[in-house]
């Protein structure tokens, strides 16, 4: 995907979008978009090699490969509310088939968890308003992010930004929910994979770097240089 790709593919926007809109947008897409990656589509045909396993928010402003400018067959993508990953064996499903299946499978080098600003998710929890009888699945399902929860209160946040301190302290959460998987740990194990956790900020088109061994939130350039550079890492 080239930097000046458009936001909505060339389309202006629609007052009501249904689904005649989003057939005009698969009509755009065979006639003027297909044809100038036709060979890339051939390529993908029959196979797919993803090299990562990027698991995100299903929130519709967050776009894996717009915000990471891959193209088609680089990302593995995984979207649930509130860029959940359940300890193995807690809700053995989706996301757990999904995680087993990209890294054994199709062999990932690594995972994104990624979360986002103003999450619905973690206002839900941070409101702390029972949504048990109005989305009884929802509320059970944000249960795996209670860890998340408790940590920010044990904190006494600051009421205007508990609901950062939440995105940040739920892909923290998630990073270790995804260890417990047995696929992932065999692979961490023999340095066949890495995993890292990324916060959005769709305001600013930005993404903050957990660092684990730090145990804090780096800026992109930053982590580039942590990256680039391992003998600079702190000491465990």
């Amino acid at each position: 995907m080239s930097s000046n790709s458009p936001v909505n593919g060339g389309r202006a926007g629609s007052d009501t979008p249904d689904l005649l809109y989003l057939l005009s947008g698969v009509d755009e897409f065979s006639r003027d978009v297909f044809p100038g990656n036709e060979d890339l589509f051939k390529s993908l045909a029959h196979q797919q090699h993803p090299h990562t396993l990027f698991i995100t928010c299903a929130d519709s402003r967050v776009s894996p490969e717009m915000i990471t400018q891959t193209r088609p067959g680089e990302l593995f993508v995984c979207r649930n509310i509130g860029n959940i990953v359940p300890a193995y064996g807690e809700m053995l499903g989706g996301v757990s088939a999904v995680v087993e299946y990209a890294v054994l499978a199709l062999n990932v080098r690594q995972v994104v968890v990624c979360g986002h600003t103003d999450c619905g998710a973690m206002k839900g929890l941070a409101a702390d308003v029972s949504i048990a009888e109005e989305m009884p699945t929802v509320h059970a399902w944000l249960r795996n992010a209670e860890a998340a929860r408790s940590v920010v209160r044990t904190r006494k946040i600051e009421h205007d930004h508990v609901v950062e301190a939440l995105v940040e302290e739920n892909v923290r959460l998630q990073l270790m929910h995804l260890r417990t998987h047995p696929a992932v740990a065999a692979r961490l194990a023999v340095g066949r994979l890495a995993v890292q956790g990324w916060v959005y900020d769709i305001g600013h088109g930005k993404i903050s770097v957990f660092d684990e061994q730090g145990s804090q939130y780096q800026t992109l350039e930053e982590a580039r240089e942590r990256l680039q550079n391992p003998q600079n890492k702190a000491a465990p």
